[in-house]
């Protein structure tokens, strides 16, 4: 019985969000607003791969904006300097990343605690400043323009168009998590996030699967990062920067670890958010820091599992 609930919250989770999707645009009242609803999905899809790594798997990282960079400056510099086509060029970039972060992983998945922490930061930085120093590929600290993104001779332009395009890449990123989640692999994850010790007792290998989850998560900021930068049409290395790292994690952190709903609740509302705050003017930092603190203070669990759980309790 518990299974089949839990089948049953998961496809209603996946259908709500695409009833969102679909039905948003009739509140979305010029290009403004589906520019951020674009950047909430591209910010969604990185949250939910960084989720599995850190809610599910247990491992911190705070260098996963360096992925995202480097998606975006493989989509720009293939397409850009080399003339490659724009699905291609996507593919590649996921791909190298996926590599790279499974070189990475065997040595940086070794530490614990604060130690991973520090050196997932300081993978980042160094992406960073590769990203800023290359000026021939990258154009340095100016940025670089990037094609637009062309599919079967058909040319992808619009916000609107790029709405629906980044709409459906979070679907699919959303049902892929879930599946990984209940599968054997997800419940490694789990016992992984436990306890690395109980789960080698029972047989699993912790190495293995804590590289898995690192190269997974990866993979997701790399396409999320190609994405972006086709539908931004310029990209800088501010993408790849220690600041935008934090806040992918501090989503995951305020929309629910272990919860792939809270880790596209917390992208959106905290992408949202400092549109919102605008009208505060010179405190709208202020307010956002306050909103965060409160947030943390009244649903330690995070937003959608604590009101989840307030709901559960009030429906009793």
């Amino acid at each position: 019985m518990r299974l089949r609930g839990l089948m049953q919250a998961r496809t209603g989770g996946l259908l709500a969000l695409a009833l969102v999707i679909a039905v948003l645009p009739l509140a979305l009242p010029n290009n403004f607003y589906y520019q951020v609803a674009v950047l909430v999905g591209l910010n969604a899809i990185v949250c939910v791969g960084l989720n599995l790594l850190i809610g599910y798997a247990g491992q911190i990282s705070l260098g996963h904006a360096g992925f995202f960079g480097l998606g975006a400056y493989a989509s720009a510099v293939l397409t850009a300097k080399f003339g490659w086509p724009a699905p291609l060029a996507l593919v590649a970039g996921a791909t190298g990343v996926a590599l790279l972060a499974f070189v990475l992983a065997r040595p940086i998945l070794r530490l614990k605690g604060h130690y991973l922490a520090m050196a997932t930061l300081g993978m980042g930085i160094i992406i960073s400043i590769v990203i800023n120093q290359e000026i021939p590929l990258t154009g340095g600290p100016d940025g670089m323009p990037v094609p637009g993104f062309a599919l079967f001779g058909l040319r992808l332009t619009g916000d609107r168009t790029w709405y629906w395009i980044v709409g459906g890449l979070l679907l699919l990123s959303v049902w892929l998590s879930l599946n990984l989640i209940e599968s054997p692999v997800g419940r490694a994850f789990r016992a992984l996030h436990g306890s690395e010790v109980a789960a080698e007792t029972v047989g699993i290998d912790t190495a293995r699967f804590k590289v898995l989850a690192f190269v997974v998560s990866a993979v997701f900021a790399a396409v999320a990062g190609s994405a972006f930068a086709h539908f931004a049409g310029f990209v800088t290395p501010v993408e790849a920067q220690f600041l935008r790292s934090i806040e992918f994690v501090t989503m995951v952190v305020f929309g629910g670890m272990a919860s792939v709903f809270g880790a596209v609740v917390g992208a959106a509302v905290l992408t949202a958010l400092p549109q919102i705050l605008t009208a505060f003017h010179d405190y709208e930092m202020i307010a956002l820091g306050v909103v965060l603190i409160g947030t943390m203070i009244l649903m330690p669990r995070g937003m959608l599992p604590s009101l989840a759980a307030l709901t559960r309790r009030w429906m009793r």
